[in-house]
């Protein structure tokens, strides 16, 4: 029996694997249902394409360039926390070139992988209809004709790993993506990646819940985890306080911890140090108006680091990285940024008026790579870690670690 702590993308897909595999497995979650806190909004993208992690040699340099604006892409708000300094000081260390290039290499090896699994997933379990998934690859966009060169060395590069990036002229992105018409003479070029996919992540976990739910994957939601009980060097069970706000005791063989942004926060009484911080990102999402004026294509601005992808008759921007701690507090000046971008580069495509906002936390790791594996304590394993690309690894890194709960070596 194996108890999944956490019911976000990450463990949803590991109670899918872990239960293909032939464990007996439960599923713990705070919310009412599936999918509710770093998936209910991101921004829709499984993006092979994009495996550079916030950390790279540029990251300090955009950093400073954008100091003080409400539409950076990346804002640092300093605390009297010496977790937020000890992670800064690693992310910085991680902008090294040579670290770089490791950690771009480990997630386009496991971004490739996890697309393959989300494939087969998506065909065994019927789920091709339900939660808006589009396969018409992703575009990313420059307006910077110098920032377009530097992308076209780097999309060479993928190359190694299977990941393709095809160069786009203004013209060519324009027909590949008509709603961007407008905006074309704007532009410096593109890169296509017709490989990968958008889609819904909260409405993929709710729909895999309900699969699972109905061949006998037990869940426990309304769930918080109050305490991690250790005995003798293993994990003997969880005490949850239940939605009647009851307190109860749940037991296992092993846990697997997919508790995103909060792994660090319920593992440090165990010993358990994650270099997790939760990088704060936003969206906005919004009722198509005009179908011609709307993406088909998922859109990636590399200039102002917003994503765009269409959710059936919704359209949502997702973007930007605020480290400020475990603050949700929705930043309306960021929420304005976006829709500024939307009248710029999709003018009448959407709904203004009923625009709902969101903000999420990102369990991120400085240099961007997850954390998957066994922990120091035997019978407690983790799937964490994932940033801003947890829908993109998330059924790769669940399928590498129910291989390795079966004794094997994963295969990305």
């Amino acid at each position: 029996h194996i108890m999944v702590l956490g019911a976000g993308i990450t463990g949803i897909t590991t109670a899918w694997f872990l239960h293909r595999a032939g464990f007996d497995v439960s599923v713990v979650d705070r919310q009412k249902e599936a999918g509710q806190e770093t998936s209910f909004a991101n921004g829709g993208q499984l993006s092979t394409s994009h495996p550079q992690p916030w950390a790279n040699p540029a990251a300090p340099g955009v950093a400073l360039r954008w100091l003080g604006r409400s539409d950076a892409p990346l804002a640092v708000h300093w605390h009297a926390d010496s977790r937020q300094w000890g992670w800064m000081t690693h992310f910085l260390l991680e902008c090294l070139p040579y670290r770089t290039h490791r950690n771009t290499a480990a997630i386009a090896r496991l971004a490739r992988y996890s697309l393959e699994e989300l494939r087969s997933l998506r065909h065994e379990a019927g789920l091709e209809n339900a939660y808006d998934a589009r396969t018409q690859g992703i575009l990313h966009l420059f307006f910077d004709a110098n920032a377009y060169k530097k992308a076209q060395i780097g999309a060479r590069a993928l190359a190694a790993w299977n990941i393709s990036l095809l160069p786009c002229t203004p013209q060519t992105c324009a027909r590949i993506e008509p709603a961007l018409a407008s905006v074309a003479g704007q532009l410096a070029g593109g890169l296509h990646a017709p490989s990968d996919e958008s889609g819904d992540a909260m409405r993929f976990c709710l729909a895999l819940a309900k699969i699972l739910a109905d061949e006998g994957v037990k869940f426990h939601y309304s769930a918080s985890i109050e305490e991690i009980e250790q005995t003798s060097g293993k994990i003997s069970r969880i005490r949850i306080c239940n939605a009647e706000g009851y307190i109860e005791s749940l037991g296992a063989d092993a846990y697997v911890a997919c508790l995103g942004p909060y792994s660090p926060v319920l593992l440090r009484p165990l010993g358990i140090k994650l270099p997790i911080f939760p990088l704060k990102g936003y969206s906005i999402t919004a009722d198509i108006i005009d179908e011609h004026r709307a993406p088909q294509v998922s859109l990636t601005d590399e200039s102002r680091r917003i994503v765009c992808s269409r959710l059936g008759k919704r359209l949502r921007v997702a973007g930007t990285a605020d480290l400020d701690g475990y603050n949700l507090k929705v930043d309306h000046a960021r929420i304005d940024a976006m829709l500024d971008w939307v009248d710029a580069r999709l003018p009448g495509a959407i709904d203004r008026i009923q625009v709902n906002a969101w903000a999420g936390l990102r369990p991120a790791t400085p240099g961007g790579v997850p954390i998957i594996g066994q922990s120091k304590i035997s019978n407690l394993w983790l799937n964490t870690g994932h940033g801003p690309l947890g829908w993109t690894l998330a059924c790769g890194s669940a399928a590498a670690l129910a291989t390795m709960l079966r004794g094997g070596a994963p295969s990305w």
